[in-house]
């Protein structure tokens, strides 16, 4: 049944519309065959014009577990197991259509017929390591290496290497005969905006600096404020050793200029040394909160404000006190202004640069890596030792690389070309665990913003007797910098997760349990669409909605900020009257649940007379939770398929194995007269 809800929502619509599911035909993922065409798949589904935009029923998987320090899951079984979430059954997982990592390749000047074989290692070795008019990180890494380390794994790092990044761009383009363009690559990736790369591309065919996301030149080749929002910038091309742009000027890199024999320095590809940029253009901009605003404000061509942080930010106590974004988020302490580390900008040839005011490059947020950790975090030495395909076959958790397997090689066990030798498994396997060790680092920078963000009150109970418990909790927002969440609060998933106990430890009350599928019990829930699971009528969430006005004047929560109408083609149409005057877009708008600056939300729950076991004193646990997106928008985006040979499965049990607990608080409660 719930399958076949599915085939409503992901189909019909495109069914009606004409529209095929490999979003450009003939692209390169269509080509691998990451993509599935609308025939294919009407043939599998039911064809019925539903309503695509409202969800996206998942296909059969196996249990994953509930999340660490997570609440329990609802007495169906744990997320996902039993859940409709596609584990491979439309997205091939077959070898033999993935790209190959082999390919020929023609020296300049070499006739075809005497090209050499080389392996696509060498070729992406060679490309990520020489200049370009987009330096990669990695080459800034010899001389920044603190600024790289902490941008290496920061969510800026992740911007285009996020699998549900491109998967959700593919499917908004496909839902609007491509007229979005690169509106989302123009953030995520500018590096490969100003490349005009194909907008369907997978990151393993990227250009290296395009999938390092918002990556140095991102901001360090930006040399004017543009003044706009929705990304759209213009980036300096240029070789290592054109000028860069910093908050301070050229004082610092000129001492190390003047001093070529200490720091071993050339500014000249014809002179030995190590290479260096000429000049650090002061660029004043990099210090204010517009600059963060060209890409954290971010509004569609009809009106719809999908993101608004820097709006917010320019609302808030925060902002009337003087307080910058940079303050916040680039300083000693993750979400509060609490000063900047002093220590050099540079280590050159081994002999730092003069102490000054350090800003981190770590920007922690709600988001975390879903994807393999020979990927991310961005390391040099990974980088040297394989490709991202390669890495890709790189079987970390059987434990390649350690004596535990290695000295037990099962007989006949064969490996990867790429993984045969036995030294670099090895290597391999001591990057990865340097990678885990800095995804763990990570993550508690993440809890330290989150946790500076929110906060929980303690229990009140206002009723407490044989007919029912009445309780309620407050959830602050105790920044003073901005609504939260905010960003895309959209997809941004914070909840609460309340269990009432009996004496005996029975359960009598759960709210913020999820579905088999992982998500909430809320209307976003396909298992409560189909009325398998009940809604929670009570549930507490700050995930803002986006809500499209019907045809009568109604309106219904969608997942994706994609209005269409019912046309051969379907784009994004420009608004007809004012959107500014009546301040609002009137096909489409965003519900917003967030918090107001030092303010709170009270959570009220009541369990009714009849679910008491008269076994008292009862126990509240009330947890607030945070996931990075909820399981419900890879059901709606799975249709274009995922990059790195991941299934939707794998892509949510990431996911819900990301969440995590911000707060936490408990109350016993004992009924009047017992």
């Amino acid at each position: 049944m719930v399958m076949m809800a599915w085939a409503s929502r992901a189909i019909g619509l495109l069914v009606a519309l004409g529209v095929g599911l490999t979003v450009l035909e003939g692209e390169a993922q269509a080509a691998e065959g990451r993509t599935l065409s609308l025939l294919q798949l009407a043939n599998l589904l039911e064809d019925d014009a539903g309503d695509l935009l409202g969800g996206g029923d998942l296909l059969p998987a196996d249990p994953v577990p509930e999340p660490a320090a997570a609440a329990p899951s609802a007495a169906e079984g744990d997320p996902l197991g039993g859940s409709l979430l596609d584990d491979g059954e439309l997205l091939t997982e077959d070898p033999s259509s993935l790209p190959s990592t082999e390919t020929l390749f023609a020296e300049e000047g070499t006739p075809e017929d005497e090209a050499p074989l080389l392996s696509k290692a060498a070729q992406d070795h060679a490309r990520l390591f020489e200049e370009s008019d987009y330096p990669s990180a990695i080459t800034c890494a010899s001389c920044h290496p603190r600024q790289y380390d902490e941008w290496s794994v920061s969510q800026h790092a992740y911007a285009q290497l996020s699998p549900v990044m491109l998967t959700m761009q593919n499917a908004i383009n496909g839902l609007t005969s491509t007229t979005t363009g690169d509106f989302c690559l123009r953030c995520h990736a500018p590096v490969g905006s100003e490349l005009n790369e194909p907008l369907t591309a997978s990151n393993l065919d990227r250009h290296p600096a395009s999938r390092e996301g918002i990556t140095c030149a991102s901001c360090h080749r930006m040399s004017k404020i543009f003044g706009r929002i929705n990304g759209r910038i213009v980036l300096e091309s240029g070789d290592i050793f054109r000028p860069v742009y910093g908050p301070t000027g050229n004082a610092g890199l000129q001492k190390v200029l003047d001093n070529p024999e200490t720091f071993r320095v050339t500014t000249s590809r014809d002179e030995p040394g190590r290479d260096i940029h000429v000049k650090v253009e002061k660029f004043f901009a990099l210090t204010q909160p517009e600059f963060c605003g060209t890409c954290h404000d971010v509004s569609v061509p009809n009106g719809l404000r999908i993101e608004e942080a820097f709006s917010l930010f320019k609302a808030s106590p925060a902002a009337r006190a003087g307080t910058t974004c940079q303050d916040c988020h680039m300083g000693k302490t993750q979400g509060r202004a609490e000063g900047y580390d002093i220590g050099p900008a540079a280590t050159v040839g081994g002999v730092d640069t003069e102490p000054r005011r350090l800003t981190n490059h770590f920007f922690a947020g709600p988001d975390y890596s879903l994807i393999h950790p020979g990927l991310f975090p961005s390391n040099v030495d990974a980088a040297k030792l394989k490709t991202m395909g390669e890495w890709l076959e790189f079987d970390y958790e059987a434990g390649w690389g350690t004596d535990a397997f290695e000295d037990n090689l099962p007989e006949g066990y064969t490996f990867p070309d790429s993984w045969v030798s036995i030294d670099d498994r090895y290597d391999a396997q001591a990057i990865i665990q340097d990678q885990l060790a800095k995804l763990e680092w990570a993550k508690t920078k993440r809890m330290e913003v989150l946790r500076n963000g929110f906060d929980l009150s303690d229990i009140r109970v206002t009723r407490a007797d044989a007919g029912g418990v009445d309780f309620e909790v407050d959830v602050k927002n105790i920044s003073d910098g901005h609504v939260n969440p905010v960003g895309f609060d959209a997809e941004r998933l914070f909840f609460l997760q309340v269990t009432v106990t009996d004496g005996d430890g029975a359960v009598v009350f759960r709210s913020g349990d999820r579905d088999p599928n992982g998500d909430i019990r809320d209307r976003h829930s396909l298992y409560v669409e189909e009325g398998e699971v009940p809604l929670d009528d009570q549930v507490f969430s700050l995930q803002s909605k986006f809500m499209a006005r019907l045809r009568n004047g109604a309106e219904r929560e969608q997942v994706l900020p994609a209005p269409v109408a019912l046309t051969v083609a379907p784009f994004i149409r420009p608004e007809a009257r004012p959107s500014g005057l009546y301040g609002a877009f009137k096909a489409i708008r965003k519900h917003r649940k967030g918090i107001s600056p030092l303010d709170h939300r009270t959570a009220a729950y009541s369990v009714k007379g009849e679910a008491l076991t008269g076994k008292g004193p009862y126990r509240v646990d009330v947890a607030l939770i945070s996931q990075a997106l909820p399981v419900n928008l890879i059901g709606t985006i799975q249709h274009t398929g995922f990059d790195y040979r991941m299934t939707p499965k794998d892509v949510a049990e990431a996911l819900i194995k990301g969440a995590v607990t911000l707060r936490e608080t408990s109350a016993e409660i004992t009924l009047a007269g017992e």
